[in-house]
């Protein structure tokens, strides 16, 4: 599964610094855009202040608080974007044709300068790419077997890694500078692959006896959550050294995880899935208490704090498992069936939820008492009349 790839000049992306052109704000939509597009994909940017979303004929991204249309690229009939990835804030994107008339091959990355209206360089390859992932200094790549990582300012490529089957593209990336922590399915079923490229380390967990559904990683790289195809339970992992922090549980019965986010700092994590309920849990374990890389490098001691454990786990050996794993503190209930994505948003205790209908959800949720979610905002940015 050989690639090619040509590229043209690209500015150059520091990983210390945001590329300097902000995204413009295009207060006014093309007045050929279409009325009733069908989204194909949607994607948070790396701090979750802004999402996109790739259409049937072109793309647009979104500012979450306050809500709002940034601005639009309606390419129109034969503009089907099926990827879409924003680079935090600034004028650089990523996107992949898709749907029934692509705009450009499956097979490509578009490298998209909105400052110029233009791509300004592209990848090929040989089969459709499933996944990209974007870092101010990496490119990253996934197809159904294998990953590509490309240094974002030449485009060469800098690591390969083969996969089991991965069609969803199942890949993540730390966002913070420095360090950089990839993850992605290994080669057996219900194994995580973790490359810690600053220290040159590769970690293998079997995170679950079924197939990798959904995972996530922290800000920071240090905490992964997993999720099986069973989609009851949702183990945290530390990615130093492999060890399990936490298990808990989103319900009794089978479901399909679409989403898993940490909250910056990883406080709480959120899940969503198709039973239509979006689940806030409490983590009880502090990232930032686990070290550095190098610190456990050769330690096969496991840094989680007691209080990582499971507040039932005295009873473990006596109840059933179903019991000794934690519940959420937090819900709010969607349409059943939809897929949505969630991330955590700005303000204190509050969720951002997107829905593959065009629904967009703010809600909140009280850290202290749990329970269901108070929606504080929806918009539908498909059909802006259906707002309330």
């Amino acid at each position: 599964m050989s690639h090619t790839h040509t590229s043209q000049t690209l500015i150059p992306v520091d990983s210390d610094e945001t590329p300097p052109t902000q995204i413009p704000t295009s207060p006014n939509p093309p007045s050929n855009s279409d009325p009733n597009p069908t989204l194909l994909h949607l994607s948070f940017n790396q701090d979750s202040g802004c999402f996109a979303a790739g259409t049937d004929g072109g793309f647009r991204i979104y500012n979450c608080d306050p809500f709002r249309e940034i601005f639009r690229r309606d390419f129109g009939p034969g503009g089907g974007v099926g990827l879409v990835h924003m680079l935090f804030r600034c004028n650089i994107l990523a996107f992949v044709g898709g749907g029934s008339d692509p705009r450009y091959p499956v097979n490509k990355v578009m490298i998209w300068d909105d400052h110029q209206s233009r791509c300004i360089g592209e990848l090929s390859f040989r089969s459709e790419v499933k996944g990209v992932r974007l870092r101010r200094d990496r490119i990253v790549v996934v197809l159904a077997h294998k990953i590509f990582v490309y240094n974002f300012a030449d485009l060469k490529v800098l690591h390969q890694i083969e996969t089991i089957a991965n069609p969803k593209g199942l890949c993540d990336v730390s966002h913070v500078s420095g360090n950089m922590v990839l993850v992605c399915p290994g080669l057996q079923k219900g194994q995580v692959r973790v490359e810690h490229y600053a220290s040159k380390r590769t970690k293998f967990i079997t995170a679950h006896d079924s197939r990798i559904a959904c995972f996530a990683l922290s800000q920071d790289g240090r905490l992964l959550a997993t999720a099986s195809s069973k989609g009851t339970l949702i183990r945290v992992f530390n990615t130093l050294d492999g060890s399990l922090l936490q298990e808990v549980r989103r319900g009794a019965d089978r479901a399909e995880i679409y989403s898993l986010a940490f909250s910056h700092p990883a406080q709480w994590l959120a899940v969503s899935s198709d039973k239509g309920t979006v689940h806030v849990f409490n983590l009880k374990v502090d990232s930032g208490l686990l070290g550095h890389e190098r610190s456990h490098s050769t330690s096969d001691s496991n840094p989680a704090s007691p209080t990582a454990v499971s507040s039932l786990s005295f009873i473990k050996g006596v109840l059933p498992k179903y019991f000794s794993s934690e519940w959420s503190v937090a819900q709010f209930r969607l349409n059943e069936g939809l897929q949505y994505v969630v991330a955590f948003g700005h303000q204190k205790n509050t969720i951002v939820i997107l829905g593959m209908d065009g629904s967009f959800y703010r809600c909140q949720f009280d850290s202290a008492t749990g329970g269901e979610m108070t929606q504080l905002e929806y918009y539908n940015f498909l059909k802006p009349e259906e707002t309330f």
